[in-house]
């Protein structure tokens, strides 16, 4: 049977703006259709965090235990659905399971069921401004920008579900020098300038060269003897290799509390794009797609506008004009990408009909954007 159930998905942050955990949101027609799309993701499953999964409009059932849950699941239970005699057999196999349990849309008139514990509780802060009587942890949801978050944290909240910090972050300004010389560098490289060059630039920002370096002696190139020169590490890495690396460190060079899941987002959005290109992209286009995501989110990241960054960084247009102009062979693969953020799975489903994209193959994109986005973290 073809698979109907579509993932979307927000980030869990605490009171310090870290991510702590990824809240999955299934958008199926049925339990059992739901458990044949996560069982379909095991190999992809995202493993550094903890996973919140909510069931969206269903009532959660014993039949979710027909999927053989990760160690890292947590299974949100709606507050509407607790005198529900099904769901209150489903929590006590959790509870006998040792699967751990978020009470979702709680308010402080909830009555609550003996016996069961509650390691989380999500409150839609637009009602509930103050965790009154919370159970567990509690996550606010709903939350408009940072300055909604600040004064959720400042009311008692543990911390947040949601898109909050893509709002309210500080106004415009130039780019900072460690930001330019990165530019300056991928400009470099993406026009094949000559080593030479490439290399002198690396020798005047000791910073960004000791991370060059860093990088291509890890552990992840196994390489047999250390590399000293910039020259030979160009060589080593290639263009489009250092390439896609000075993508990644511009992207995630900013010390703005929000940057962590700015980050995650912005490299989720890149590496989903990356792999659902394939087939309908060029292979050597697909950094280019990757690439387009990652610097989806830059002009919040380094806090300027992306007309002056694309006026920095020389892009392909397919890039620029995806990312100024929603349009393009690529900007359909960013609104996908976007559309995986929405609570509401009725946008992502409406363009993976119109684009002719799986329900599986969206999923196994993004959780394959979610894992490596994640190990970034590491």
């Amino acid at each position: 049977m073809p698979q109907t159930t579509l993932l979307t998905r927000e980030p869990v942050v605490n009171k310090n703006r870290a991510i702590t955990a990824n809240r999955l949101i299934a958008h199926g027609p049925s339990i059992a259709s739901v458990v044949d799309a996560l069982a379909a993701q095991a190999e992809v499953w995202p493993g550094y965090h903890p996973v919140f999964l909510s069931l969206g409009d269903l009532v959660p059932t014993p039949e979710l235990m027909a999927w053989r849950m990760p160690e890292n699941v947590t299974i949100e239970i709606p507050a509407q659905t607790l005198s529900n005699s099904h769901t209150r057999a489903l929590m006590s196999r959790l509870r006998d399971d040792g699967i751990a349990m978020c009470l979702s849309w709680f308010t402080p008139d909830t009555p609550l069921p003996a016996h069961f514990d509650w390691r989380f509780v999500l409150m839609d802060a637009r009602g509930e401004q103050v965790p009154a009587h919370s159970p567990g942890l509690t996550l606010a949801w709903g939350l408009a920008d940072v300055d909604a978050f600040r004064q959720a944290v400042a009311a008692g909240f543990d911390g947040a579900s949601g898109w909050f910090f893509r709002h309210g972050n500080p106004p415009a300004r130039t780019l900072k020098p460690g930001h330019a010389q990165i530019v300056h560098l991928l400009n470099l490289v993406r026009r094949n300038g000559d080593i030479r060059d490439i290399e002198t630039v690396l020798k005047q920002d000791l910073a960004l060269s000791y991370k060059l370096l860093r990088y291509i002696n890890s552990a992840g190139f196994g390489l047999m003897y250390e590399i000293q020169s910039f020259r030979h590490a160009v060589n080593i890495l290639g263009y489009d290799a250092l390439n896609k690396w000075l993508s990644l460190l511009l992207v995630t060079d900013s010390r703005d509390p929000s940057a962590p899941a700015l980050m995650q987002t912005a490299i989720t959005r890149g590496r989903f794009m990356e792999e659902a290109g394939a087939g309908h992209v060029d292979a050597d286009e697909r950094d280019n797609l990757f690439i387009t995501g990652a610097f989806s989110l830059l002009h919040v990241l380094l806090g300027t506008s992306m007309q002056a960054l694309l006026d920095k960084l020389h892009l392909p247009a397919s890039v620029s004009d995806a990312l100024l102009h929603d349009r393009g062979e690529f900007a359909p693969f960013l609104r996908l990408a976007k559309a995986c953020e929405s609570l509401d799975g009725s946008a992502l489903g409406t363009l993976a009909d119109e684009f002719g994209f799986t329900p599986e193959r969206l999923n196994r994109a993004q959780l394959i954007g979610l894992s490596f986005a994640d190990s970034l973290q590491a």
